[in-house]
């Protein structure tokens, strides 16, 4: 039962992340994304995300932090995407948002982390 409270628990969570927009895709300027990120999360875990090959909506990303490495294709809408468990916010000229789920292994349970990202180049 409680396999199935913690699928449930993470759904939400999850869904949470992602707020329906009823807004269509359209291209964004690549300047406002394109470039390294980088930041720290609470308990002091950094994170670097490449974002590149922008086209239009599209864009690829590489994530990485400690042993975790994603690439992958996103769709940038509302001045956000979202690649595996992460979400990235674009909130000025070279700052945003990054919002992680996170599944804790010891307990099960999930929360997010939230932290601040920088463009460094």
């Amino acid at each position: 039962m409680a396999d199935v409270m913690s699928i449930l628990s993470s759904s939400y969570k999850s869904a949470g992340m992602s707020i329906p927009s009823h807004t269509k895709y359209v291209p964004v300027d690549a300047s406002l994304y394109q470039g390294t990120w980088t930041g720290k999360y609470p308990d002091g875990k950094t994170f670097s995300l490449s974002i590149s090959q922008i086209d239009g909506f599209r864009a690829q990303v590489h994530y990485q932090s400690g042993s975790t490495s994603q690439y992958q294709q996103v769709l940038i809408k509302d001045s956000a995407f979202r690649f595996g468990n992460t979400k990235f916010f674009l909130t000025g000229n070279g700052k945003a948002q990054i919002k992680n789920v996170v599944t804790d292994p010891a307990t099960g349970s999930t929360y997010i982390d939230t932290a601040q990202a920088t463009r460094t180049t």
